[in-house]
């Protein structure tokens, strides 16, 4: 009797295992999936864009015509109550002056006479020498030349005056903000030469749409988040809200006071104009939540118990952006899945990773 070589007993081992490992059922597979529990939200926020700006600034101009010879500041300057900011050539000004006290001088001249003559004719009156007429014309004469003295000081008063005015001062402590005019160029009275604005207190003007003006009051807090950095934020109370809107935009100017600012929040600076506003509580989901098929909308949910996700049917309210909100079909506190919603199946395992919110 011959033997069976040793391989064949193996072949058949192996044979009989591969069939038993085709009877066994494939292993489930579990999915991760990203997801979110469903909070309605109670506060909305509401941000504006804006820039800090002074609240209280002046144009500074000269009173009179003249040539500027002099402007010591510059944009962004730092100046002082009474320092001089900008002078004009004072040479006719000067002469004004000197005309003045010339006519000054030839009224009191003139007075001195006057009542010279006015002290003869009341002694030559006194001794019958003279006619009372005579006496009066003089006491007249003198009467004149003293308010041809006071015209004449009144004249030198406003001449000097008008030589102060060639001067260009700040009435307060500020900064400078814009300029008007340079070193010889003529300008009129009136004309803005400099802007200096008060460095405080400081304000926050943003633009805010009309339909969301009418629950603003004035003194209502916002919060004021520096742009450039915006770890660095400070309180500001409504001032002031612009009685009309802008015609092309619809929005209205509304100013917010700093409340102790830092010094970042410089003048000019970008920043935005936070506030919360409460609303009826709504739920919004991302549009990646939504699962529109034959008709109807729904999302997944997912079974804290068992693992498996389920579709329900849902309402939309209103879709907009890259979110929608949910009318009815979810309750708070619901998980519902935020991605890949095409291509789960019914009852399907799944696995929410750590973290997830």
């Amino acid at each position: 009797m011959k033997r069976l070589p040793r391989i064949v007993p193996l072949l058949i081992l192996a044979a009989l295992a591969a069939c038993s490992r085709s009877e066994e059922k494939p292993p489930e597979i579990i999915r991760p999936v990203l997801s979110m529990v469903i909070q309605p939200k109670t506060v909305e926020t509401f941000g504006f864009a804006g820039s800090v700006e002074p609240q209280y600034s002046a144009d500074l101009a000269f009173r009179l015509l003249g040539r500027v010879v002099s402007r010591d500041v510059k944009v962004g300057d730092l100046v002082t109550k009474g320092t001089t900011i900008a002078a004009l050539d004072p040479t006719a000004l000067e002469l004004a002056v000197q005309a003045s006290k010339a006519d000054l001088s030839n009224a009191q001249a003139q007075f001195t006479n006057a009542a010279a003559s006015e002290d003869r004719q009341r002694q030559l009156l006194a001794s019958a020498n003279t006619s009372q007429a005579t006496f009066d014309a003089a006491k007249q004469a003198r009467q004149a030349a003293e308010a041809g003295v006071e015209r004449a000081n009144a004249a030198l008063a406003k001449s000097q005056e008008q030589l102060g005015y060639a001067r260009l001062f700040s009435d307060f402590d500020g900064v400078v903000t814009a300029t008007g005019a340079e070193v010889g160029q003529t300008v009129s009275a009136g004309q803005t030469v400099v802007t200096v604005a008060r460095t405080d207190p400081r304000e926050a003007v943003v633009d805010i749409p009309d339909q969301l003006i009418g629950d603003l009051t004035v003194g209502m807090p916002f919060e004021i988040v520096l742009q450039s950095v915006p770890a660095i934020k400070t309180d500001a109370r409504l001032r002031e809200i612009a009685p009309q809107s802008e015609g092309t935009t619809r929005t209205r100017r509304v100013k917010l006071t700093l409340v102790d600012p830092p010094t970042a929040f410089r003048l000019g600076s970008t920043i935005t104009a936070t506030r919360m506003t409460k609303v009826n509580p709504t739920i919004e989901l991302p549009m990646s939540a939504l699962l529109e098929k034959d008709g109807s909308q729904k999302v997944w949910i997912v079974d804290p118990q068992s693992s498996s996700v389920s579709t329900r049917e849902i309402k939309v309210a209103s879709k907009g952006g890259g979110s929608f909100t949910v009318a009815e079909g979810l309750e708070a506190g619901m998980r519902v899945v935020t991605a890949g919603v095409h291509s789960l199946a019914e009852g399907q395992k799944v696995k929410v990773p750590e973290g997830g919110v």
